[in-house]
């Protein structure tokens, strides 16, 4: 090689560098771009609101306006960002719900299935019931069913719930139905049937007293006079029951004519 081709080759080195510098400048630059354009495009994604809601379930108490302000107690200007799990305490929180689910839906729907509470009874006048022995507070107006009234010390809706089942399943036969059940503070059971009558079971045998009721029930009514029905019963007694009599009122006196 000779000396002019020796210095030739060093001035062109350089000029490679650069061009090589600056392909893989552009390059990074451009990856750079990409990566902002993409980190933009996701966060304006993020950033959408909800703008559909879909809502199923069981609500025979609770209204749909309550669950929508319910769900929109949480922020749904951010359909990414939205707390589902705040979604469904707010839900539940409501009177009359007794469970709610909620899932997103891509790209901007959220979802609820909404179960409200089924009452089986009142309780102390102010609550209610459920299936399960549980109590809570709601607007009874909504109620239009005509429960059963039960009455107890605070903690004993769950024994009060049971008896009632047992003996109202007993009363059946008879076809006669709990109006009213009463544990008093001493526990001792009260009971008033749909027809008015009032028993008294005692704190002990209830059920073997209840089944001398019904064994009865029907000769009892048999001897009341014209203008005389039954007023209670009191079971308190080893073998045997004690019956008290008041006057028909005007209105079941009508009602007993045309029954006949």
């Amino acid at each position: 090689m000779t000396t002019e081709q020796t210095e030739l080759n060093f001035k062109q080195a350089p000029r490679v560098f650069w061009l090589g510098l600056s392909f893989f400048i552009l390059v990074c630059l451009s990856l750079f771009l990409a990566v902002n354009h993409l980190h933009d495009s996701v966060m304006k994604e993020q950033a959408m609101p909800v703008s559909s809601l879909v809502i199923k379930g069981k609500t025979p108490y609770s209204s749909e306006l309550e669950i929508k302000n319910a769900i929109r107690q949480s922020k749904l200007d951010n359909f990414f960002k939205l707390d589902v799990n705040q979604v469904q305490d707010n839900l539940e929180g409501l009177p009359w719900v007794y469970s709610a689910s909620v899932r997103k839906q891509w790209p901007n729907q959220v979802s609820v299935y909404v179960v409200d509470q089924v009452p089986v009874a009142q309780w102390n006048d102010d609550f209610f019931i459920n299936a399960n022995g549980k109590i809570f507070q709601a607007d009874k107006q909504r109620v239009s069913e005509n429960l059963p009234k039960l009455f107890g010390p605070e903690g004993s809706e769950l024994l009060a719930l049971e008896n009632y089942r047992n003996i109202n399943d007993l009363l059946v036969y008879i076809k006669a139905e709990i109006a009213e059940l009463v544990l008093t503070e001493r526990h001792s059971w009260q009971i008033t049937l749909r027809d008015g009558v009032f028993l008294n079971l005692g704190r002990e045998d209830r059920i073997k007293r209840i089944q001398r009721f019904m064994d009865a029930y029907q000769r009892i009514k048999s001897l009341s006079e014209k203008d005389l029905q039954v007023d209670y019963i009191d079971l308190r007694y080893d073998t045997g029951m004690a019956v008290g009599w008041k006057p028909v009122v005007a209105d079941e006196q009508k009602e007993q004519k045309s029954n006949a």
